[in-house]
């Protein structure tokens, strides 16, 4: 059986699509990211929660802010970008629940009352929203460069609260002509589909 989606967008969301480390200087705008979101938030999640949150840096004070909390491989293409998304989870989600899961809206209390399980959960469901937003950049012909290389705790103080975990950071553009390693191998289907 074939894939119904269209070759063409297959290539733009996934086949030719690169981890970005350059960009243009051409910029991200509001109306994009709104654009972005609007399309990702339908992505599945258990109990329809959305822990995913959303900080864009846009002010050059806060990028410097920013800059200072990453791995050093990861700062200037950090401080180039055209803008810089901050994806964390809101350890608080289950309070939306009896409006986003009205089928159950007592799930907010049967299974999120302990600040453990609430975290366990807002971090895999938060993570699975965190690769449908750059799907969704690719999907806007845009490039994403997600990292996980800095400093979580400095990043939580610096821009976030108590109640959110920093995930990773996404620089967000248009590619630049040299923006992306070649493409890396893959595993095989073989290699990773196991019937029983």
């Amino acid at each position: 059986m074939s894939l119904v989606l269209d070759p063409a967008a297959q290539d733009l969301l996934f086949r030719e699509a690169r981890t970005a480390n350059s960009f243009t200087d051409e910029p991200v705008t509001d109306e994009q990211v709104r654009a972005i979101y609007d399309l990702v938030k339908y992505g599945p999640t258990a109990f329809n929660q959305t822990p995913l949150r959303i900080t864009l840096v846009r002010s050059p004070e806060a990028r410097e802010r920013l800059v200072g909390h990453l791995a050093e491989g990861n700062r200037a293409k950090t401080a180039a970008a055209p803008l810089v998304a901050i994806l964390s989870a809101d350890n608080e989600f289950h309070e939306e629940l009896p409006a986003l899961f009205p089928a159950f809206p007592q799930a907010k209390d049967a299974f999120f009352a302990e600040r453990p399980v609430r975290e366990h959960s807002a971090a895999l469901n938060a993570a699975l929203q965190a690769a449908y937003f750059v799907v969704g950049v690719r999907a806007a012909g845009l490039a994403a460069g997600p990292m996980t290389g800095f400093d979580a705790e400095g990043v939580r103080k610096e821009f976030l609260d108590d109640d959110h975990a920093p995930l990773m950071i996404v620089n967000i553009g248009r590619p630049a002509a040299d923006a992306s390693h070649p493409r890396g191998p893959r595993l095989s289907y073989d290699d990773v589909v196991t019937t029983v």
